[in-house]
Order: structure tokens, then sequence, then C-alpha cells
């Protein structure tokens, strides 16, 4: 091919799986960006510049600088907010492209402060960007990725969100031997190698074609699905999808709830019901069971926690933390493999059915940890469980969360589902924050009691309430929906089966018959087709 031919050719020439390699880097760096702003803070507000220079000194300022940590949230919740708001007029690739120039400016304000209120609205300019992006990404990957891609690529970026958090990590631990402002500075203003980065691929990548088709933009839908499938337009495995996904565009045009009406459980109960409140609470209830299963507790405060509970030295807390987000990303890989084998519902259960038993067995341990030998060894042996916790959680409860909603929610909802999900997660993640340094001075190893019963809690709630989304496409789910399925899912194996359900096979293979059968193509090919999709 020559260069004038490939020129001529829509995202340099780039189709089926190296497309979507180049969207999945796009979309990685982008959580990437969150893991390692998530985690750089922590070593920038023990900084001694930084805390001399902004006023933090002291222990009459805690308060002040659990504030300014905290802040960020806030931000990240009210990005999530705008991405709800205007998200789906501007579509998935702009709304990165936005967040991300509003992270950029975030962060020289923040690498460039000399001041408290400075550094305040870097912390929230920061949060908003990040709060839009969060809220795009796994969506963009969601509705570009084949069926049986999708929960691996999500699982795969959030498996680069630890990357992030373990490079912060290490880099704050690196140049907490190194003084002045380039301490703090540096770290901050890195994030610029993952800014440009977003700058450089996300513009000439292609949009969702479901948004594209959504908004009457069918040529360029049809050319992107094309691309990503590595086939002609006409292709009747191309054509097909097209017609399934305008269907439900359609369908829920026709049957669509005002968003006063839904927040009121106004939902008609006839067949033109296609639960939007109850797949809307279900994607949300993800990031909300994800927070209070306890992980910000342990990012956030995990030195601390092995400082005053097992009494180790700060240089050796910090160092263990680190070595900590190593065993988190290696654990976390397993995700991948798993995350369509074992499906949603699987990994969540076991995911949190692990974090129940290391919480359980950290507190009877801090029960019994204190000054003298025998108390010593307690708390020593608590170690092992605060870095278990990690593998069980990465395996499941870290991505499943920023997938799920996405997959849950119909096409029209998918922008609000996943907007409203991200919002919970940055207000729950609030609180938790928040809460934490009262709970541990206030009640000690009881602290630990309330996150084992916690985790215990959502087993029921996962097993009962829980659809799996596993190896369908977003079609099948809406399908799933339009025949007013029971609040619980256990009675229906279709519906917890992690395989693809037959009756979505047989359907897809007799619109692929009927499609072909205009088109000449051999129903061997058809077969094949719809066995790729599965």
């Amino acid at each position: 091919m020559s260069i004038r031919e490939r020129q001529k050719k829509p995202y340099f020439g780039l189709t089926g799986g190296w497309l979507t390699f180049w969207i999945t880097i796009a979309c990685a760096t982008d959580m990437t960006l969150f893991g390692y702003d998530q985690g750089v803070f922590s070593g920038v507000v023990i900084t001694d510049d930084f805390l001399k220079l902004h006023n933090l000194e002291g222990d009459s300022k805690t308060k002040v600088l659990s504030t300014v940590t905290a802040i960020y949230d806030i931000g990240c919740f009210l990005g999530a907010i705008v991405a709800f708001t205007i998200g789906e007029r501007l579509g998935r690739k702009k709304s990165i492209l936005v967040g991300t120039t509003i992270m950029a400016i975030g962060t020289v304000i923040k690498a460039a402060s000399y001041s408290l209120p400075q550094m305040f609205v870097g912390r929230i300019i920061l949060g908003i960007g990040n709060g839009i992006n969060t809220a795009t990404a796994p969506i963009w990957q969601t509705e570009t990725a084949q069926a049986r891609w999708r929960g691996r690529l999500v699982m795969l970026e959030m498996l680069m969100n630890i990357a992030g958090f373990s490079l912060s990590n290490w880099i704050n631990y690196g140049l907490s031997f190194v003084g002045g402002g380039f301490a703090w500075r540096f770290p901050i203003a890195f994030q610029f190698i993952f800014i440009f980065i977003l700058y450089a691929t996300v513009p000439w990548l292609p949009e969702s074609p479901r948004w594209l088709l959504q908004h009457g933009r069918d040529a360029e839908a049809i050319e992107v699905m094309a691309c990503i499938e590595a086939k002609p337009i006409d292709d009747p495995y191309v054509v097909t999808q097209r017609k399934e996904i305008e269907y439900s565009i359609q369908y829920e045009r026709d049957n669509a709830v005002s968003w006063r009406d839904l927040l009121l459980c106004r939902t008609s109960n006839n067949e033109g019901d296609t639960k939007a409140l109850r797949r809307l609470i279900l994607g949300a209830g993800t990031q909300f069971i994800q927070q209070f299963e306890g992980i910000n507790i342990m990012s956030y405060y995990l030195p601390t926690v092995l400082i005053k509970y097992v009494g180790l030295s700060n240089q050796m807390a910090r160092l263990l933390a680190a070595c900590n987000s190593i065993s988190y990303f290696f654990f976390t890989c397993f995700s991948i493999p798993l995350i369509e084998r074992w499906g949603r519902r699987g990994l969540m259960l076991f995911s949190t059915a692990g974090q129940c038993f290391c919480f359980l067995i950290i507190t009877v341990l801090l029960r019994y940890a204190g000054p003298g030998v025998e108390g010593t060894k307690f708390a020593m042996a608590s170690i092992a469980f605060f870095f278990l916790y990690y593998p069980a959680f990465g395996v499941g409860m870290l991505g499943i969360p920023w997938l799920y909603p996405t997959e849950i929610s119909s096409l029209p909802m998918r922008t609000k589902g996943a907007a409203v999900a991200t919002a919970t997660n940055w207000l729950t993640n609030f609180v938790i924050v928040e809460i934490t340094p009262i709970g541990i001075q206030n009640i000690g190893w009881k602290f630990w009691i309330v996150w084992t019963v916690f985790n215990a809690a959502f087993l029921p709630v996962i097993y009962f309430f829980y659809p799996e989304t596993a190896n369908r496409t977003l079609e099948d789910l809406d399908a799933y929906y339009r025949t007013n399925p029971p609040l619980i899912v256990t009675g229906d194996p279709d519906a917890i089966s992690a395989k693809r359900p037959l009756k979505y096979i047989q359907h897809e293979e007799e619109e692929l018959r009927k499609t072909a059968k205009g088109e000449g193509v051999r129903v061997d090919h058809v077969e094949m087709e719809v066995g790729k999709s599965t």
C-alpha cells in the first residue's frame, strides 16, 4: 500500500486488532494518569518544603491538610456531574480531550503553587478533569470493543491504573531523600507525560459507533464498525450489528422515561419498560460497594496504620507501602484472563469474600496487638493480611465497578449511568477518606469490625440482585431487560451464566442468515462470524 493510499484511509489505515490496540492505549493512559494522580499527593503532603511553604506544619494544621487532600474527590465528583450533563452531547472523544485539558490546567496550578488557596484551586480543577475522564474512558472502550474482548480490555485499563499508582509510590519514595521544592513539584509535573500521550492519540482515533448512530451520523458509524471488525461496510456481520444497535436506540426512544419520572419511580410495568432506574442503581451500586468494602482506607492510610498499629518506622512503612503496590499490580494481572471465564458476578463474589476474610483476621490480630513480645507478634502477623487484601480487591472489585455500569446501562442511558456511577465513587470516596482518621483514633481496633461487616453484607446483595454481563453484546443486555425480568436474578440460569445464553446466539444467527441471504454469503461463513463474536 502506497503512502498516498494509506493517507486516504481513516485512522492511518489501521483496522481490527490494531485499531482496538490504539484505542486501548489511549484509555489505558487515561486510567494510568488516574492512578498516578491518586497516589502522588500522599507523598507530597509529607514533604517538609511543601508543608512549610503552604503553612501546613504542626498538629493544628492536620484538619486543613486533610481537607486539601480530600477536596480532590469533590472536584472529581463535580467532573462526573459535568460528564453527566454535557458528555452525551460532546461525544466520547471530545469529552476526554476536554477533561485532559482541564487536568493540564490543574497540574500547572499545583506544580507552580506558592500558597494554600492556589493549591486548593489546583486540586479542585485537577479533580474536575479527572472526573470527566474516568466517567468517559470506560464507555469509549466498551462501545468500541468486540464482546469477547470488552471485559479484558477494561480490566487491563484498571491494571494500568495500579501501574500509575505504583509508579507514584516509588517516585515519592525515591524523592523522599531529596530536599527542596523539587521533591514535590516534579512528581506533580510528571503527570504531563500521560497528558501528552492522550493529546497524541485521542484526536485521530474513532468515535464510538453507538454514539454516532444515536446522533444520526450513520455513515461515520458504519465506517467505524467496519474498521473495528476489519470487514467491508456491506459485510453481513457489520450490517446486522448496525441493525441491532439501531433497534435498541429506537426502542429506548419509544419507551423513554423522563428524569423526573425515573427519580420518582414513575416507570411503567408494561413491556415497554426497559428498567432504566434498576439498571442505573445496579451500575452505581457497584461503585458504592467498592468504596464501602474499604479500599481507600488502605490506599490513603496504609503507612499510617503500619506506624500506629504495627509500630513500624516512618521509612519502613513507606517502603512497605511501595512494595505492596508491586504485589498489588502483579496479582491484579490475574483479573484479565478470569474476567470472561468467571464472569462479573463470580469475580465480585470471590473478591468480596477475600476482602471480608482479610478484614476479619486483621480485626482479630489487632485486637491482641500491643506492647510486649506477644502483642508485637500479633501486630507483625497482621502485615500479611494487609498485603493479602490488595490481591483480593484487585482480582475483582478494582475493575468491575468501572466496567459494569457501562455494560448494564442502555445506550441512551450509558453516559448518564457511567457518570452517576463515577459520581457515586467519588462522593463515597470522600466520605471514607474523611471518616477513617477519626475512626482509627476514636475506636481503635473495633474500627475494622465495621468493614468486615460491610463486606459480609454485600455478598448476598451481589448474589441475588446482579445479573451477569460477561460474554454478551450490549444489545443482548437490552433484550434481557425488555423481557421485564424479576428483581432477584438467581431463578434464571441465563441471567447468571458466565457463558452467552443460547437464545442470544440463535437470534444473532437468524439475523445474520437473513442479511446474508440477500448478499449471497455462505451459511458456514455466517456461523463462523457468530462463533467469533462469542
